[in-house]
């Protein structure tokens, strides 16, 4: 997916500034962005994930 989409799906959720964890893996599975396609997509727009406990986001 690139990074215009995965921006349009932040906006339509209302993701600025951090992302909990279960939603990141909520919009993985609703729109079929990859774990890592978030990752790097807040990595590179200064989100923060939050509440990671299985260690995926660093």
């Amino acid at each position: 997916m690139d990074e215009k989409e995965i921006e349009s799906i932040f906006n339509k959720e209302g993701i600025t500034t951090e992302l909990p964890c279960s939603k990141a893996f909520e919009l993985s599975e609703t729109y079929g962005v990859t774990k890592k396609e978030i990752s790097v997509y807040c990595r590179d727009h200064s989100i923060k994930i939050r509440g990671c406990q299985l260690g995926c986001f660093p």
